[in-house]
């Protein structure tokens, strides 16, 4: 039996799963640039991953040391994501986004010994680095760079072997090898620490549910510094099965319906406004996708009218998932669930426990106080998810111990579920409107507003009201623009609501605004916080229509 402990624990890695491909499938495509049309074959990648370990080396990046990446999808971070696997590192991808500020958070959080960044993130990292305390080994750019101390990626490699770099050390299972961050929506952004095997299971997972194999091509559209662009058919799945990566750097609907024909993709992932998109310009131009075998989104629920939409003009096979940064995805709609629980975020995968647990003011729930399983009653989803989770925050134990609990993750997202655990995602619990005492959740009035012919997506918030304390704001990005009919489209959408038997009247939105856009994260969630904001000022502005 230690034999057995022994070998498991340092061989059932992520970095093992890839060099078994590289012996597998030496010259099959591994990956593929789509804005440069170069390819890599799984030995030509371990080569280039090699040349950056060795670089590496020289630095001194060892065991535990942290490689920071500010990039958007490209090859030169998956040649770190699987260079710090090999050289039983952290790669830590950070959101390309965010603000100096919030970068030099990041660095004095992580102490990274290396810093890659692209080119277009270069001032801004510089502007971090003069914020922070913590000052990294070496600063790199994809890209070129006239800069004093600064180092072209392309120079930084260009003199390296492309043998085996030599590590001294075993591999462990429980070795931290990519380390992601969180939103920070609610507080300062926590460190997710994933170890090899959160890596190798999440990777499992995909396989499972898609399922994928090495004879598929993947493309994901969404930024791989967050976890359903890493491992939903990025980098980490899809090196792991043996099958090949179409990279996208960033998502173009035209683009991405030319490449399913041009590299017979088997399947897509992104968010559903990427959906949306690609579902307008296949109508348009009906371009030849019969390679693909599924769209995977997550981010937030598919709505019926929606999938089915999507079903018919794309592909049949529409898969949806929901989870969190700490836990992957946990539930998951697959095609022979839909379009009949469409809205809902599924039920849980083959190795999660999700619940939804009661609500209380001044303590949380146990993990088995359950609410009602008639779809009806709100409570919180908690995530059981011991394959995909390492149920700990990088120097925030106060935060672990906030959000951990008895092995569940509390997730602050409040939902029902069926006598079948199909969970319904109504919104989180700082984003409940309370409007005369009575309980609002955004949620449930955006997918009543996006049935109407005329409403392409909305938003729904609250502003302050003397009587009632808050009342429901509604910002609309319609299908075609109103010029200056807005009035009569929201007093039109006010009669919409009132008639319709999905919401009760006192939850219809009493003021509108019409927009072009509508605020998202990375990973497709609408920005509620954000929005509530905007709907503040636009109150005192006088910007907001009242119905």
């Amino acid at each position: 039996m230690e034999q057995f402990k022994t070998i498991f624990e340092s061989k059932y890695t992520w970095i093992e799963g890839f060099m078994r491909n590289v012996r597998r499938y030496s010259e099959k495509i591994a990956m593929i640039d789509s804005d440069t049309g170069e390819t890599w074959s799984y030995s030509q990648l371990n080569a280039d991953t090699n040349k950056l370990c060795n670089a590496l080396a020289k630095e001194g990046f060892t065991k535990g040391d942290v490689l920071m990446v500010q990039m958007i999808n490209c090859p030169q971070f998956v040649f770190s994501y699987i260079a710090c696997h090999k050289m039983q590192g952290v790669c830590c991808p950070v959101s390309y986004r965010i603000s100096s500020g919030e970068m030099a958070f990041n660095i004095d959080d992580s102490k990274p010994k290396v810093i890659i960044v692209c080119k277009s993130k270069l001032d801004s990292t510089l502007e971090a680095l003069s914020l922070s305390h913590h000052k990294p080994k070496r600063l790199v750019v994809v890209g070129d760079t006239d800069k004093e101390g600064i180092v072209s990626y392309s120079d930084y490699v260009s003199n390296e072997s492309v043998e085996e770099p030599l590590i001294t050390t075993e591999y462990s299972i429980y070795n931290e090898t990519t380390r992601l961050y969180t939103s920070g929506t609610t507080g300062r952004p926590k460190g997710v620490a994933l170890t090899s095997i959160n890596e190798v299971l999440s990777a499992h997972d995909v396989m499972i549910h898609f399922p994928m194999s090495y004879k598929d091509v993947t493309m994901n559209t969404t930024p791989w510094f967050h976890r359903g662009g890493l491992h939903c058919a990025g980098p980490c799945p899809t090196f792991y099965a043996g099958a090949t990566l179409v990279i996208m750097g960033k998502f173009d609907a035209v683009k991405t319906l030319k490449l399913v024909w041009k590299y017979n993709i088997t399947f897509i992932v992104g968010v559903p406004t990427v959906l949306e998109e690609l579902a307008d310009e296949q109508e348009r131009q009906g371009y030849d996708i019969h390679a693909l075998k599924g769209i995977v989104t997550m981010g937030s629920p598919l709505e019926r009218s929606a999938c089915i939409r999507y079903q018919k003009v794309l592909t049949p096979n529409i898969f949806n998932g929901y989870g969190t940064t700490e836990t992957f995805w946990n539930t998951f709609l697959r095609p022979f669930d839909l379009p009949d629980n469409a809205g809902t975020a599924g039920a849980s995968c083959v190795d999660d426990d999700v619940r939804v647990v009661k609500v209380y003011d001044d303590h949380r729930a146990e993990p088995d106080e359950y609410v009602s399983k008639d779809g009806t009653e709100v409570g919180e989803v908690i995530i059981c998810s011991p394959a995909k989770s390492p149920y700990l925050y990088v120097n925030n134990e106060e935060e672990t111990e906030r959000k951990y609990y008895k092995g569940f993750i509390y997730t602050n997202d409040l939902a029902t579920w069926d006598e079948n655990q199909f969970v319904t995602i109504i919104g989180r619990k700082d984003d409940m409107i309370i409007s005369s005492g009575e309980n609002i959740y955004p949620t449930e009035v955006e997918a009543v507003l996006n049935t109407h012919s005329k409403v392409r997506d909305c938003i729904v918030t609250s502003v302050p009201d003397k009587i009632r304390g808050q009342v429901v704001t509604a910002y609309v990005v319609p299908v075609e623009a109103v010029g200056d009919d807005t009035d009569g489209l929201a007093e039109e959408l006010d009669a919409f609501c009132k008639e319709s038997n999905e919401i009760a009247n006192f939850k219809r939105p009493r003021y509108y605004r019409f927009v072009s856009q509508i605020p998202f994260n990375a990973t497709g969630k609408k920005l509620h916080v954000k929005i509530k904001e905007t709907a503040s000022r636009d109150l005192k502005n006088g910007l907001l229509y009242r119905v």
